[in-house]
């Protein structure tokens, strides 16, 4: 579902750059910020430099493919949903991601990960809700 924009402001080749991070290409990667970039991985409760997020992405282990699955551009902000996995399908994971620009490259961004797995079981015995795919 790429492309689902919203208002006029941010300018950045978001597909080029997701597929950047999923290469973990730390050369290309760099490209896209501002030196004094910050990123935040709530879920884990992590603040990173631009250069130990870029240490910790493209040093982590295993190669990695993804869809994207959502994307909001509102004044100087893209919201990306995406979908990460391996090549053999063995895991999945979730990630929202708030990309704030300024001069077109990433001065802040906020991610949001989830390991993809079934509802609680108290959930799936009240026999609500259906799967998404």
């Amino acid at each position: 579902m790429k492309g689902d924009f919203i208002g006029k402001g941010a300018s950045m080749d978001i597909d080029r750059f997701f597929k950047t991070v999923l290469s973990q290409n730390a050369e290309e990667l760099r490209k896209y910020f501002h030196e004094n970039a910050t990123i935040k991985w709530y879920c884990t409760n992590e603040l990173f430099t631009l250069d130990e997020y870029i240490r910790a992405n493209c040093e982590y282990p295993g190669n990695w493919n993804g869809e994207i699955e959502r994307i909001k551009e509102i004044e100087n902000t893209i919201i990306l949903a995406c979908r990460v996995f391996p090549p053999d399908n063995s895991e999945s994971f979730h990630v929202v991601s708030f990309i704030h620009l300024k001069e077109n490259l990433i001065i802040d961004m906020d991610e949001y990960w989830s390991d993809d797995g079934l509802a609680p079981e108290w959930r799936r015995k009240m026999k609500i809700g259906k799967r998404i795919r």
